[in-house]
């Protein structure tokens, strides 16, 4: 899939789930405010596109830039984003961010949660947990550091997770190495 067609894909998935929550309360206005957050061995700038086509249609969007350092730091920056909003605001996500919003979806302005390929825990589901059952693939294979922090290698980084990326733009994103933590045992 090309990213422009991606980035519509997307944008217009979380327009269908902002209209889908609106009707819900009548006399409310419309949710106008909508949070993304990034998942593993990626940053904000992976939701560019999402962020240009919503801010377009006239939506006030965020992008949290999770530390990947530890469940709970994830979800305190999500959290200070969410403080900072005006309004009843979608949190959207994608990968490691559905258990990041699972947890920050309880802040007093989530109006919803939109899961886009995400990890979606039940309530002490350990992210390992939902991984179960399912063999590794041969290009998404994270090498974990003696300090922790988990990296694909960069030679595998474009087959095992950016395929649907170009070279240029995927380029232009931090190197996977210098991302992502082994988390997968935390609870969510």
């Amino acid at each position: 899939m090309e990213l422009a067609p991606l980035t519509l894909a997307l944008a217009s998935a979380t327009t269908l789930a902002l209209a889908m929550f609106t009707p819900a309360v009548a006399t409310a206005a419309p949710v106008k405010n909508v949070v993304l957050v990034h998942g593993d061995l990626a940053d904000g700038a992976g939701w560019r596109g999402v962020y240009e086509e919503l801010t377009k249609r006239g939506y006030h969007v965020k992008i949290v830039q999770n530390p990947l350092t530890s469940l709970e730091d994830d979800v305190a920056a999500t959290n200070r984003l969410l403080d900072l909003q005006d309004g009843p605001t979608i949190l959207v996500d994608h990968s490691w961010g559905g258990t990041v919003i699972t947890e920050a979806g309880v802040h007093s302005k989530v109006a919803g949660l939109v899961y886009v390929s995400a990890l979606a825990p039940d309530a002490g589901e350990t992210t390992a947990q939902q991984y179960e059952g399912f063999a590794p693939t041969p290009e998404f294979v994270l090498e974990i550091g003696k300090d922790g922090f988990g990296f694909v290698k960069p030679e595998m980084f474009k087959q095992g997770f950016a395929h649907d990326v170009s070279d240029s733009k995927r380029l232009s994103w931090p190197t996977p190495r210098s991302r992502s933590t082994c988390r997968c045992s935390q609870r969510s």
